[in-house]
């Protein structure tokens, strides 16, 4: 549930286009990422068929191996949150031989929907959720992020995710404030941390 937005949403921007991506190797992916509780059922659901597809056996997927460490969660669709698990400095999901999400490759090689096997934190990101507020994720805070500052917003870049997991009603308000122009402006650029 969301009842607030940061509107930096609307001002911060990225370069978006992934794939099209020569020179960030999928940083985004190199803390692994948070799994909503309802995800792990269609993921194992596949688990046969994405381990062969992931080439990492099942018990090394996630927080705690085959006995999931789960921390309650009531934000997070079913209730609960785990982590993706990290080696070799990435998700064990980011895909070693190529670009982007194995877990979203995998989805669209078989005709899946990915939201079905993706975590949501993956889809939404640069924005993010908490306590009830949409904003931009920490990498765009802290700067981290290398495509920071080329391309749309934030926003625009992920208003389909937004609308899939929070629904039209919600990006039909966001568009309104968008629309408004009071979002502020953005901030000074900084150069990159150090």
């Amino acid at each position: 549930m969301v009842d607030r937005v940061d509107t930096a949403i609307f001002v911060r921007t990225y370069f978006m286009d992934c794939m099209g991506c020569s020179y960030c190797h999928d940083s985004c992916c190199q803390y692994g990422a948070d799994v909503e509780g309802d995800l792990m059922p269609r993921v194992m659901a596949h688990a046969e068929a994405i381990e062969q597809y992931v080439g990492v056996s099942r018990d090394r997927w996630f927080r705690g191996g085959c006995d999931v460490e789960w921390t309650a969660d009531g934000e997070f669709p079913g209730g609960r949150q785990t982590r993706t698990s990290v080696e070799g400095g990435a998700c064990v999901f980011r895909s070693r031989t190529a670009r982007g999400c194995t877990l979203h490759s995998f989805a669209l090689e078989r005709g899946l929907d990915y939201h079905e096997v993706k975590p949501m934190v993956c889809s939404l990101f640069p924005v993010t959720f908490d306590y009830g507020l949409l904003h931009p994720s920490n990498e765009i805070e802290d700067r981290s992020l290398q495509c920071i500052d080329d391309g749309p917003s934030l926003y625009k870049g992920v208003r389909s995710e937004i609308a899939w997991y929070f629904g039209d009603a919600l990006v039909a308000e966001l568009d309104a404030l968008e629309g408004t122009g009071s979002a502020p402006a953005p901030p000074a650029l900084r150069g990159p941390p150090t």
